[in-house]
């Protein structure tokens, strides 16, 4: 069943919703849920790698107004994603030079929102996000972006890591935000074809996936505050390859 236009619930129902091909943002469902329903719907979350996370019933509850989910609410994507792979085919085949953002799970929803909004803005070719643990694209992230979540194709990958060797792939520098460099944003050639990795708001980017990186940048700060909002450190960066790109 469905109480709005983002969030179904019961079993049944959010089954044929993936098998219809929905794109679900994530699925909630109820603690130490059982039963050969359940468990039909459990193996499509695996298979097809569908964000999800176990919560009291008092949040599906919640969610649904009380109606009877039978344990599982939804909640539908209002954007289709796009396959990372076949954008970078595309784009090999256009006389541009492609710029990217990955985002190394940025939590904040209206953080999220304003990033898209930038990149959308600073000519993004698509922004890259992960599977699980990035601020879902919900009303609030898209009324932030100012509809830009509809304008700037955005990829949903199983892993970071994964879509980074495939960019590499595809010759494109990789280049980290992270204050963990003496280099500066200023020492970076941003006329090549570039993907720009923004960490989360609390850690930064993971290890694992600076690891994979060779081109590491900072911004630099003069003020006694450490560092700056990741959506307004973004917005700098970016706007630093719109500079090197204009003089060319």
């Amino acid at each position: 069943m469905q109480n709005n236009d983002a969030t179904i619930f019961g079993i049944r129902a959010i089954i044929e919703a993936i098998q219809a091909g929905k794109t679900l943002e994530k699925i909630y469902i109820q603690q130490n849920l059982q039963g050969n329903l359940f468990n039909e719907l459990n193996s499509l979350i695996k298979d097809l790698h569908i964000s999800n996370s176990y919560v009291p019933i008092e949040k599906l509850n919640h969610l649904t107004k009380n109606a009877n989910h039978q344990g599982v609410v939804a909640k539908i994507s209002p954007i289709n994603f796009v396959d990372l792979e076949n954008l970078l085919n595309e784009l090999s085949n256009q006389a541009i030079t492609p710029l990217f953002l990955v985002l190394d799970q940025i939590t904040d929803v209206r953080n999220f929102g304003a990033m898209i909004r930038t990149a959308e803005c600073c000519g993004v070719n698509a922004i890259i996000i992960p599977n699980q643990g990035n601020a879902p694209l919900n009303a609030d992230a898209i009324k932030t972006s100012a509809g830009a979540a509809f304008r700037v194709p955005i990829c949903k990958v199983d892993h970071i890591k994964d879509a980074l060797f495939l960019l590499q792939a595809s010759e494109i520098q990789l280049v980290a935000a992270t204050e963990k460099t003496t280099h500066t944003i200023y020492e970076v050639d941003f006329k090549k074809p570039s993907a720009l990795i923004m960490g989360s708001e609390d850690k930064g980017i993971s290890n694992s996936v600076l690891k994979l990186v060779e081109t590491k940048a900072k911004l630099p700060m003069l003020g006694t505050i450490e560092s700056l909002n990741v959506s307004v450190a973004c917005g700098v960066f970016l706007y630093e390859v719109i500079r090197q790109r204009f003089k060319m």
